[in-house]
């Protein structure tokens, strides 16, 4: 094993709860989010020896990982057309959750998956106590649109969590 790859595999190591977090947003059943973990850790070996290290690593990988999630649910969703099948009752064809976590971690998480990428990627650095600024770096945008739009997806995710509520009772 070279000295780069023991480097790459100590740092995935270390921050490998970052893309679990990832994949759990953006895929909704363990399959999905298992082959979408696989699937960021090999785009980032592919592009690490880019890695120029003028940021953290871990702000290069969450930026990696976003951008491979979006990617991935793009294909997803283009596989999931050309078979015909129809995307907006893909959630009702998933399998169910099977962590043991409580409920209302499920139901965030449901929630979650009903948004758009780039508000996923907002909650999850809002999650990760990430400050505006580096939302804003991350996303590509300026600090106040970045704002903006959490505390919409802030507002759309809380009107979705009430809704199932509603709807379970």
């Amino acid at each position: 094993m070279s000295s780069l790859e023991k480097e790459f595999l100590e740092k995935i190591e270390k921050h490998k709860g970052v893309v679990f977090k990832i994949s759990k947003m953006y895929m909704d059943n363990k399959d999905d989010q298992n082959d979408l973990y696989q699937e960021i850790i090999y785009q980032a070996w592919k592009s690490y020896g880019g890695f120029q290290k003028r940021s953290d690593f871990s702000t290069w990988l969450y930026r990696t990982a976003l951008n491979t999630a979006i990617v991935f649910l793009r294909s997803e969703k283009k596989r999931s057309f050309i078979q015909n099948q129809n995307i907006d009752g893909l959630s009702s064809q998933q399998e169910p959750y099977n962590d043991t976590d409580d409920v209302n971690m499920k139901l965030m998480y449901e929630a979650i998956h009903q948004l758009s990428p780039i508000d996923k990627a907002l909650i999850f650095f809002f999650l990760e106590d990430f400050p505006g600024k580096e939302m804003a770096c991350q996303l590509g945008i300026s600090e106040v649109n970045a704002r903006v739009k959490l505390k919409r997806a802030k507002a759309r995710l809380k009107e979705i969590i009430v809704k199932q509520r509603t709807d379970s009772n």
